[in-house]
């Protein structure tokens, strides 16, 4: 009777264990993904710039010769015209000069001529001409030399334009080179831009950009234009400069005033996948491909620009493969996964 009994223990254990799946028998929980297909698109690049509006030129008066101010009729606001007189010098003493030596011309030129007679009839020797032509040249270079110095003393407006700064007055002593104004040209104003390098290249001098003026915020966005790329690069940012140039300027606009430009690039062929794809390692950037056996691959890649939440690909995928988006979790490489796409909420909590 005992060994039926163990009999029936055994046989009943061992249908137990034929009916108890163990845990290595488990099915695998699939690695869900979601994919993107990588496609070229012919986009432009659009980024926005703040600067600060200056004149297209600014000139700054200096007086060349020294003497009392005797005229000074502008202030700052006022309109110039190219030509006129913005700044007089007293020059009395400067003419006594030139009369002393206008005579000292005259004087010689009677005595080169008296000597060129008497040299006609063999009475001096040709040294004595030559002596007095000498003294006849050194006498008018003297005498343009006065006649430049008065003219410097009469200062007109090289450009026509606006009195930014004036810094003197009338009846006051100005020393030789003293900086008495500034002349402001706005026919059109200037803005300076610092762009990336990876952008300024897309640019060109010429191309119309968008501008808006933070003073006037009842215009609508004028047009404004590069007009300049400067040729080099800061070794630090690695960010060159552009110069925008407004013209026509619209009325309120001032130099001083926050401008904002929108750089827009000639649309090119583009390979853009979303920034959030991109991973990256101590070996530079890369991204997880799902390949045709429908597993995981490792792809290194070279970016370029970043556009909105997208990055351009200059190299390491082509059109048609498709680029893991989101289930990067436990992701590695030759991992089995199955796409879900479009990415639904059922699943996930699974990615």
């Amino acid at each position: 009777m005992r060994l039926i009994t163990l009999c029936l223990v055994g046989l009943s254990l061992l249908a137990c264990n034929q009916q108890t799946p163990t845990a290595n028998n488990k099915p695998e929980k699939p690695h869900l993904v979601e994919v993107i297909t990588a496609q070229t698109k012919t986009i432009s690049i659009q980024r926005q710039r703040s600067g600060t509006l200056t004149a297209l030129r600014k000139i700054q008066i200096y007086n060349q010769e020294e003497g009392q101010i005797t005229a000074l009729p502008f202030y700052e606001g006022d309109k110039v015209t190219k030509g006129d007189i913005v700044a007089k010098l007293d020059d009395r003493l400067l003419q006594a000069q030139l009369a002393r030596a206008q005579a000292t011309v005259r004087k010689a030129e009677k005595d080169l001529l008296s000597i060129k007679g008497l040299s006609e009839r063999k009475l001096i020797p040709q040294t004595e001409i030559t002596r007095v032509e000498t003294e006849l040249a050194v006498a008018k270079a003297d005498q343009q030399a006065l006649l430049t110095r008065i003219d410097y003393t009469v200062m007109r407006a090289p450009v026509s334009g606006l009195i930014s700064e004036r810094f003197s007055e009338q009846g006051n002593i100005a020393e030789r080179y003293t900086h008495l104004m500034t002349i402001s040209d706005q026919s059109a104003l200037i803005t300076k831009l610092d762009v990336s390098e990876l952008l300024i290249n897309k640019l060109n001098v010429g191309d119309k950009v968008s501008m808006t003026i933070d003073a006037l915020t009842e215009l609508e966005p004028l047009s404004a234009t590069i007009s300049r790329i400067f040729p080099t690069l800061d070794p630090i940012t690695r960010t060159g400069t552009v110069e925008i140039t407004l013209n026509p300027v619209p009325h309120g606009a001032k130099p001083g005033q926050l401008a904002r430009v929108i750089l827009r690039t000639q649309e090119q062929a583009r390979l853009l996948i979303p920034f959030a794809a991109l991973r990256r390692s101590g070996d530079g950037d890369y991204v997880f491909i799902v390949d045709a056996q429908q597993h995981a691959q490792i792809r290194p890649v070279v970016t370029g620009l970043k556009i909105g939440d997208a990055i351009e690909i200059l190299d390491g995928i082509k059109d048609g493969e498709q680029v893991i988006t989101r289930g990067y979790t436990n992701l590695n490489k030759d991992k089995a996964v199955t796409v879900v796409t479009p990415f639904s909420k059922q699943t996930a909590s699974q990615l």
